[in-house]
């Protein structure tokens, strides 16, 4: 099992209208939802995304990336990497994209699952993708 370096680390979940964040605990272990931020353009969500990511004093920055299912890349994808690259110019946290394939679908399921509808639904659904990538994640890194 793969060692992480010891420090927070933030998850995006970066939506049009909504953006989730979640955070990990210290070890790396474990996400849980942070808070959802709403703002106008990607330099706005950037500065945003910075302010939370010093504010949890995170060491790194995972943003889901929106990757199709057949594995091509498209105009939401473009999107994601114009978001990490206005980070990366304010921001001295390192930033990494995540593949995010299937996790709006999952955090679907968990909120079909708590019968969970309406406008708490849309409020919550960015921040369990948030949790979910996050996750994965460190899932992942831990694997290698």
């Amino acid at each position: 099992m793969g060692e992480l370096p010891k420090g927070r680390v933030l998850g995006v979940d970066a939506g049009t209208v909504r953006t989730g964040l979640a955070i990990s605990d210290t070890d790396g272990f474990l996400a849980s939802v942070l808070c959802t931020v709403k703002a106008n353009g990607l330099r706005s969500l950037a500065a945003e995304i910075k302010t939370k990511a010093e504010e949890n004093k995170a060491r790194l920055i995972v943003i889901g990336h929106p990757i199709n299912m057949n594995g091509t890349l498209g105009e939401s994808s473009a999107r994601i990497h114009r978001l990490a690259d206005e980070i990366r110019a304010i921001c001295d946290i390192p930033v990494t994209l995540f593949d995010e394939r299937c996790t709006t679908m999952v955090a679907a399921s968990i909120l079909n699952m708590t019968d969970t509808r309406g406008s708490k639904r849309k409020a919550v659904i960015d921040n369990l993708s948030a949790e979910i990538i996050l996750q994965n994640y460190l899932d992942s890194e831990r694997r290698k």
